[in-house]
Parts: C-alpha cells; structure tokens; sequence
C-alpha cells in the first residue's frame, strides 16, 4: 500500500483514529437524528441497527478494489441536510404503546413510509463507509492487535462523546471533531468534493447552534420559547415539555397542580417533588407553606434554566435543596421521610440508551418503586403522581399499583380537557388524606403492575407492537441484501458463523448490563457511559489476556461464561437494592463485566486464529445488529430473560465452533 494510499499517518494511530471516530459518529448520529426525527427519540434503537450493518458491511468490503472510505464526507452531509429539511414529528399514540409529547395530533415533513426507510438506508451507507475504512485498516495488523487498537479507539470515542455531552456541546462541535478527524485521516488524498462537504456539514450544524434559545443538555435539544406574559415554553427533541409560569400564573393555567397540598389535613414540613424541572413545582411548594423541599431533577441544564429563569427563583430558597439525579436512585440512597412525595411529569420524551426500550423514567412507575416511596413518607403522609394520561387503561395501572402499595384505592383528580392532566394521590393512613373522589375500574380490566423486570409502563400488554414487528422485518430484509451486495454469497460467512452468533448474544448482553445498571444506579446519562466505558474496558483486558494465552481448545473459556451467565441469572439486580452503595456497585460490576470479560476471551482466542479478519469482525458486527433486533423480546419476557437467551445462543455458538474445529482438524 502507497505511503498516498495509506495516508500520512501511522497504521497504529490511523486505525486508533478510524475507530473513534466510527464510535462518536455512531453516537452522535443517535443523539443528533433523535433530536430533529421525533420517532428516533423512542425507537433510537434504529439508528444503532442501522449503524451496525453499515459497519459490518463496510467490513466485508474491506479488501475491494474501490475504496468507498473516500465518500463518507459526502453521504454525512447529504444524510445531515436531509433531516435538516425534512424534520418530522410523528402522531404520538397507538394502540398498544404511548408517546407522550405535543398534545395535539400533527405530522411534519415527508410521510413516516418514506423518512424512516431514507435514514435507515442513509445512516447504513455512511457507517458503511467509515466501516470500510476501520475494516481496510484492520487487514493490515494481526487480528487480536487489530482488535485492540479498535476497542481503544472506541473508548476514546465514547469518552470524548460523554465530555462533550456534559459540557452541553451543540451539534456544531461534535461535526468540528468528525471534520478534523475525517481530513486527518484522508490527507494527503484530500480532495476537493470531501473539503466542501466538510465545510457544508460544519456550516450545516453552525447555523442550528447559534440560536441563544436553543441548548444541549445530555438528554435533549432544548428550545426556549418566551410568551408576552412573561411565561416560557420549553420544548425538548421538538416535543412541548414544560413552561415556566410564576406560582399565579399557574394557579389559573393549571390549577390541578395545587390540588395534592389540599390533600394535606396540616401544612406540609418536609417535600420531595421528583421531576423538578425548571422550578413550577417547588415553587408552588413553597407557597403552599413546605418548611423544606427535596427537589430532584434529572436534567442538569433544566435545572439551571430554572435557577437562571424562573420568575420566583424556587432554586435560590434556603428552603430548597437541589439533585440533579435520578429518582429512583435518590429514593434508594436517603433516608429521609416526607409529609408529601410528588412525582411531576416525570415523563422523559426519551430512551436511555441507543440499545435498550428503556425510558429515563421507566423504574419510577414499578410496583418496586412505589413501595420504596411509601417507605419514606411519614405517617399521614400522601404520595401523589400527575401526568397528561392519554388512554384510560394507563391510568387503571397506575392507580392498581397504587392500591396495592397502599391497601385502598387512591384519590383521582382530573382537569377533563384535551391531555387528561390528571393526579392520582394515596396515604400510608386513608384516614389523613382528603379524598373527594377515588378511582373506581367498575368492570374494566386493570393492566398488570409494571415491575423492574417488566418496566414498561406504556405498553398496554406484553408483546411487540404491529409497527416494531414490521419495521424489524423490513430491518432483517434490508441486512440481507446489503450483506449480499457488500460481501457476496453470505457462504462466505459459513467459517465464521459461530462468530455471528457471538455478536448476537453479546448485544444482549450489553443491554441487559445497560438496563441493570439504570435499575441500581439511576438512568443518568453519567451512569450509561460509565457502563459502555467498562463494558469496552472489559473487553479490552480480555483481548490482553488472550495476547499472552494459549490455549488449544475453547471449552473451558465456554464453561466459565455460561457459569457466569448462570449466576447472573440466580441473583437477580433487585435483590441487590438492599445493599448499600460500595458493596452494590461491587457486586453490580461482578455480575455484569465477568460475563463480558469471559464472552471477550472467548472471542477473542477464536478471532486471533482466523483466517480472514474483516470477514470474521464482518459477520461478528452483523451478529450484533441481530442481536438489536432480538431486544425487542424483552417486550414480550421481561428483560431478566434475556440471559436464558444469551446463554441459548453462547451455547450455539459452542456448537458451531466444535463443528468448524473437527473440519478444521484443530483449533478454528
């Protein structure tokens, strides 16, 4: 390979360089379209499924003759100013599964048949491309180096992608590092079409983040939208969130959310107001004569619009102390006790993670949940919850949990308007709460509870809505083809379908570690890049060791993986609540990177003796995205079933590996 082929960097730090930006890409892609395509505020999943078969693809391409690398710059920027003009909000509701957002029913943009199959097929053929580029660095190092210096570019990436997103970063700094990492990496070939997409795509995202009422948070786009009257509209992901109002303004917008302190027979000392926000809530804490208010917000930047802009200034009270945290973890880790627990529109708008069905909010709903916010009321205490509940069904199991967390049925309140903002409110002692009104299901069918296994409190009944399953259908059909088109007869794969199967049921993996951690740490985007970083460091020790180990036969590697997916099959996460934070956190990084420390010396003894690299990292990235496709079973099961999967599928890939060894005559 020419020194102008290769470029003018190392092949060491070249590959580094590729497998960061191949990772921050991935993740800005995820964040940045979610952003401005309101279905991928949900669903985000897309995109990552997107993003592993472009890469897998790319690296089936590696060793092609014409070197598609050289088009990223362009096809990111036809994908960047695609959305750009065509932004889409999407109606909110459906049968089975909520979406909660704008109150009216609208739809922008092209049609959803037309936008999501453009930015799926967009998002696979720009990871495509940088794929090809990794895949084509890849070949020219040993395997296990190579996969080395990929895993630590990946940490590379991740971490300057979770620097950028605490700092509030707009879109137009995350297109400045992909610019300068992309002309880096392809000078001295630089040629003119890729700097005018560079500059195209930095002007692009220039222009969205100079506006001064536009801010990133790590969850959100946040728009700030001022009315004459003094009262501020915030938008987040284009979706109407919240409005600041003084505490008069809203005693006539909304008075529903006076109503919990009437609740009350005696003034209130001591408030928890979980979902914070920008303030409306604490401050009517305050008016309503709270001696002190515990306010929880999991937003960093909402929290500080509050302090910056709320027109009573509830944060700079001497009467309020402020967490910007999770509330679930917050409950776990006080021991204070309150007259008044309020969960206020603690309704996110967004996933946890690219590769989980979870909400920031999903394990405030359980029945576990509830039962640890009754544990810190005092006695008379009242519990109260409010949200613009859409369909009656959800309102019966909120209520149901709550009447089996308290032993009666609880108050009901209900403004009636478009929305149903409605407030449902429960006393550890029925006979020191106020109740003009109680819910009544009469013959109605009560959903089930959600759980910490089952945490999804906005599908209706287990299973897979009709639109995931043809989505995931056109998914697979698309992978199909492009792997065809990319790699040739997927027989070519044959070798390394044990490989496949890895990749499969290590996404799996990694989601059920992402969902566990959010369960015992808190859905904070601090505690999901925490696990992805020791999720990568993990699997980087593993590739280590398997450097200096020689081995003959894999069964053992296998026996310690399936032993330890067993044992975290046997202590379930909840179990681990009851712990306090150090020996949790322990026991949580036990049971979670042990099997991903095994799964990666497994794989990575199997990968450093196979014949062809990209091929074999190839079907191994498009094991992964199945793998993504699979998730969605936790829909049906639970997500604490997903280890009897992934032990199902290590074991097939066991089965596989003995099948190629005896072809083979030896080690594969």
């Amino acid at each position: 390979m020419t020194e102008r082929a290769a470029g003018i960097l190392p092949r060491s730090i070249r590959l580094f360089l590729l497998s960061f930006l191949m990772l921050f890409l991935e993740l800005a892609l995820i964040r940045w379209t979610g952003s401005k395509v309101l279905y991928l505020s949900y669903f985000s999943n897309f995109v990552l499924l997107a993003s592993f078969l472009g890469i897998g693809a790319g690296f089936l391409r590696a060793r092609s003759s014409r070197n598609l690398f050289q088009l990223a710059p362009l096809l990111l920027t036809l994908l960047v100013a695609f959305v750009l003009v065509f932004p889409v909000q999407i109606e909110r509701s459906g049968d089975q599964l909520i979406f909660f957002g704008a109150l009216e029913q609208r739809r922008s943009g092209l049609p959803i048949w037309v936008t999501l199959p453009a930015i799926f097929v967009a998002v696979a053929a720009v990871m495509m491309t940088v794929g090809e580029g990794v895949g084509r660095a890849f070949v020219e190092f040993e395997p296990l180096e190579a996969y080395r210096l990929d895993i630590m570019g990946s940490i590379a990436g991740i971490a300057a992608f979770s620097l950028l997103s605490f700092a509030g970063a707009p879109p137009v700094a995350w297109a400045l590092i992909v610019g300068i990492l992309l002309v880096l990496i392809l000078v001295p070939a630089l040629r003119l079409f890729q700097l005018i997409s560079i500059a195209a795509l930095v002007l692009m995202l220039g222009i969205e983040s100079v506006s001064p009422l536009e801010s990133w948070s790590p969850y959100y786009r946040i728009t700030l939208a001022p009315h004459p009257d003094g009262a501020i509209s915030i938008n987040v992901n284009g979706i109407p969130h919240q409005t600041i109002e003084s505490v008069a303004q809203r005693s006539v917008s909304v008075p529903l959310y006076l109503v919990p302190y009437s609740r009350l027979r005696a003034r209130p000392d001591d408030v928890l107001i979980v979902g914070a926000g920008t303030g409306t809530d604490v401050a009517i804490a305050l008016a309503q004569g709270a001696r002190h208010v515990d306010a929880v917000e999991i937003d960093p930047s909402l929290h500080e619009i509050g302090v910056k802009r709320h027109p009573n200034h509830p944060y700079q009270d001497p009467r309020v102390t402020s967490y910007v945290d999770d509330g679930r973890a917050f409950l776990q880790q006080t021991n204070h006790r309150y007259d008044l627990i309020l969960f206020a529109l603690p309704d996110s708008l967004t996933l946890v993670a690219g590769q989980s069905s979870l909400r920031l909010e999903s394990y405030l709903f359980t029945v576990e949940a509830m039962r640890q916010a009754r544990a810190h009321l005092k006695p008379g205490g009242v519990f109260g919850e409010y949200n613009y509940y859409r369909e009656q069904w959800l309102i019966d199991r909120l209520a149901g949990t709550l009447q089996s967390v308290y032993g009666h049925a609880p108050c009901l309140d209900s403004t009636g308007h478009i929305g149903r903002l409605g407030l449902l409110s429960a006393s550890v002692d029925p006979a020191s709460i106020d109740c003009p009104s109680t819910w009544d299901p009469g013959s109605r069918v009560v959903p089930a509870a959600a759980t910490d296994n089952y945490p999804f409190l906005y599908l209706q009944q287990p299973g897979i809505p009709g639109f995931y399953l043809i989505t995931l259908l056109l998914i697979v059909l698309a992978a199909l083809t492009l792997v065809r088109v990319a790699g040739g007869p997927l027989s070519g794969m044959a070798a390394y379908a044990d490989l496949f199967f890895m990749g499969v049921a290590f996404l799996l993996l990694e989601t059920k570690n992402v969902v566990q951690f959010a369960l015992l740490f808190g859905t904070t985007w601090f505690v999901n890049a925490l696990v992805f970083t020791g999720i990568l460091l993990a699997v980087l020790a593993a590739v280590t060791v398997a450097q200096h180990m020689r081995l003959k036969t894999l069964w053992p590697l296998y026996g310690l993986l399936l032993a330890a997916v067993a044992i975290a099959w046997l202590v379930p996460p909840e179990s681990l609540l009851g712990l306090s934070l150090l020996p949790r956190f322990l026991a949580a990084t036990a049971l979670a990177f042990i099997p991903i420390f095994f799964a990666n010396l497994v794989f990575a003894q199997r990968f450093k003796a196979v014949g062809s690299s990209n091929v074999a990292f190839g079907a191994n990235l498009l094991g992964a995205m199945i793998g993504g496709v699979l998730e969605y079973s936790s829909l049906v099961t639970g997500y604490r079933a997903l280890l009897l999967v992934i032990a199902g599928l290590y074991t097939v890939a066991l089965l596989l590996w003995l099948r190629i060894r005896a072809q083979a005559g030896g080690l594969a």
